[in-house]
């Protein structure tokens, strides 16, 4: 059961890794094209994909958790550039989905 829920992390790290490489490249052309920085919002990614549930998860947020954390913590990181919130979140599943070494015990 757990080796399943495991290479679940591991699949989910690695697709996020991917996405967050293919965002990278996606930002590199916009950036070179329009000969000035651009980047793609985690915000504007979100709401194109799934507009009720940003809107289910601000609302949750900000009542069952605490509306300061919604404010300045989530729109800050709804406002960054999705290749750089991604890879965290990878490398957190990567982390979760990790195989677990045998201890060793010292003769």
């Amino acid at each position: 059961m757990f080796a399943v829920v495991r290479a679940l992390f591991r699949l989910s790290g690695y697709f996020l890794l991917g996405v967050a490489v293919v965002a990278a490249v996606v930002d590199g052309s916009k950036s070179i094209a329009a000969a000035a920085f651009a980047y793609t919002p985690v915000g504007q990614v979100w709401y194109e994909l799934s507009p009720a549930s940003l809107n289910i998860a601000q609302a949750a947020i900000q009542r069952h958790v605490s509306p300061v954390l919604w404010d300045p913590v989530i729109q800050t990181l709804l406002g960054w550039p999705v290749w750089v919130v991604l890879p965290p979140l990878a490398v957190g599943m990567l982390v979760l989905g990790m195989r677990r070494r045998p201890a060793v015990l010292p003769v």
